[in-house]
């Protein structure tokens, strides 16, 4: 906030729309958001980074308990009235240590990847699919969904499925209309209690904002309905999981003009500038290492298999590859073409680390003038892991474990997050993996306790 003058204009307007507290907000590496709230009368001081926090209290935020503590330092052009609370306002903030900015905030992170690519005359414009379920608790702590009707064996798009769930949907569908986001389709997904809303995209740091602020909002107003959503990738074994594809384009930075649109160099025909495919191919490149940030969980990789679904597939991505419009592909060009979207990405993903990553190799992409090579339009399920091989198709991760590895093993990762970030990354990602490793699950108890 460049004046106090600024600042007390905007309380004024906070105030007469009848909120009584902001809340200055940040995202740990889960990129769920972490904050303090103060009342309106300190909005001031809030916006000069008065809030200050311990980063060794939460999850990767890489601090000694000795350090200084962080301030978070809010964006006023993030000002968000809660809807489900109307006395909240919510601001995205930037972590700040010692008066710069806090080299390990995800945000931070990804500014520095859209200043590259300003530098560059490009704007990262994102939209990202918001997949998740809706739930109940149970007495014997287990969960169930909301409907009784959700009993299909295909219930993907099941409008009465939806209309059984209709209450918070619509309230979390209005909310974000409220708030501006255009919500052009939603509908009931392939597994049992899952949803899907679409969006208008923005630019990828007001995406990143509003996807984390959509993660809390979804709670908050499923809660006041006895319900909550979950944001796991795959909480059903024999169900589609949660995705958060990506759709991607670079815009020109003064003329907003399209840059992916197909041109002249569309020379694969699949609806795309040659600019874009040299994005999708620096993507493709380091697209391993990128599976551990937007697939970043256990959890995640029972979602990236070729089949495990009542429907028959995962509709998931299994290999680094891309196509048209074709869903077995990682990297699919919808068929309106003009994006490229990314369908590795899962709902438990910290946006603004995962649009980090995928920024930085497509742009190395463009600056390298690399070439994905042909597009596959056939369906990539059919293929045996022999076929794949042969074409010189890499195969994506198949745990975290392997994610992990790919991903400290790529320059890119240290040179997008920073030593301390890449560092804290590696460290609790392989920690959460030996955790679930060492666990003794209720399938081993099945399986081998007399079996001997």
């Amino acid at each position: 906030m460049s004046s106090t003058n600024e600042a007390n204009r905007l309380a004024t307007e906070l105030e007469a729309a009848g909120v009584k507290y902001a809340m200055a907000s940040y995202v740990d590496i889960h990129g769920r958001i972490k904050g303090k709230l103060v009342p309106l009368n300190h909005l001031g001081n809030m916006l000069k980074g008065s809030e200050l926090y311990t980063g060794a209290a939460l999850d990767g935020v890489p601090q000694d308990i000795s350090d200084n503590e962080v301030a978070a330092m809010p964006d006023p052009n993030t000002a968000t009235q809660c809807p489900w609370n109307p006395e909240l306002a919510w601001f995205a903030s930037d972590l700040y240590l010692d008066g710069k900015p806090f080299e390990a905030c995800s945000r931070v992170i990804l500014k520095q990847q859209t200043h590259a690519a300003a530098e560059m005359g490009f704007r990262f414009n994102l939209g990202i699919e918001t997949e998740f379920f809706l739930f109940k608790d149970t007495e014997n702590g287990g969960f169930r969904p909301i409907s009784d009707r959700d009993n299909l064996g295909k219930p993907c798009y099941d409008p009465c499925a939806l209309m059984d769930n209709l209450p918070i949907i619509d309230e979390l569908v209005s909310a974000m209309n409220t708030l501006g986001w255009d919500v052009y389709s939603f509908d009931h997904e392939d597994a049992i209690g899952q949803f899907e809303t679409d969006f208008t995209y923005t630019d990828a740091l007001s995406m990143a904002d509003r996807f984390v602020f959509f993660r809390m909002m979804a709670n908050e107003i499923a809660r006041k309905h006895g319900a909550f959503a979950s944001f796991m990738a795959k909480p059903y074994v024999d169900r589609t999981g949660s995705g958060a594809h990506y759709n991607m384009s670079l815009a020109d930075i003064n003329s907003g003009k399209n840059l992916f649109e197909s041109d002249a160099l569309d020379v694969h025909g699949v609806g795309v500038s040659g600019l874009a495919y040299h994005f999708i191919a620096g993507v493709l490149k380091h697209a391993r290492a990128i599976s551990a940030v937007i697939a970043p969980t256990v959890n995640s990789y029972k979602r990236l298999v070729r089949q495990g679904s009542m429907s028959g597939s995962t509709w998931a991505p299994v290999f680094c590859c891309y196509g048209n419009n074709n869903r077995t592909n990682m990297i699919r060009i919808p068929g309106a073409g003009a994006r490229v979207e990314c369908r590795a990405a899962d709902i438990s993903c910290n946006p603004y680390l995962g649009a980090a990553m995928i920024l930085a190799a497509g742009l190395e992409g463009i600056r390298e003038q690399l070439d994905p090579g042909k597009p596959h339009r056939e369906n990539m399920y059919n293929y045996s892991d022999a076929d794949i091989q042969a074409q010189g198709i890499q195969f994506l991760p198949q745990s975290l474990e392997e994610a992990i590895t790919a991903f400290e093993e790529d320059p890119l990762s240290k040179q997008v997050f920073g030593e301390r970030m890449f560092n804290a990354y590696v460290a609790f990602k392989r920690d959460e993996w030996r955790s679930y490793h060492n666990h003794v699950s209720e399938w081993e108890i099945n399986r081998y306790l007399k079996m001997f």
